[in-house]
């Protein structure tokens, strides 16, 4: 064997080798697709385990989000927040008193 020759080419575990690097690469490309998969449905199954009341809103947001991205980002905000609560803090804020010296 000189210093330039190749090992394991044109052998059995040249053969092997190949075959386990090309199941390597679509595993790889398989948990990649199935995590992309899994975070791009977080909204909808967050919505599910909140029963949230705007679950085909937020389903239909989600899979627009596929070709518009800044809509998906819409879905998660709606299937986290929830909506009334905020509008009902909202609402206490603009409600409470000045105080101190504050006149606006």
């Amino acid at each position: 064997m000189s210093l330039i020759s190749t090992p394991f080419v044109g052998t059995g575990a040249d053969t092997a080798l190949h075959v386990v690097a090309a199941v390597v690469m679509v595993g790889t490309v398989a948990a990649a697709l199935y995590g992309f998969w899994k975070l791009h449905e977080l909204p909808i199954s967050q919505a599910h385990n909140r029963k949230h009341h705007q679950l085909g809103l937020i389903t239909v947001l989600t899979w627009i989000g596929f070709v518009w991205h800044w809509v998906w980002v819409l879905a998660v905000i709606l299937a986290f927040v929830d909506g009334e609560a905020a509008l009902r803090r909202v609402r206490d804020i603009w409600r409470e008193p000045a105080r101190g010296g504050d006149h606006a």
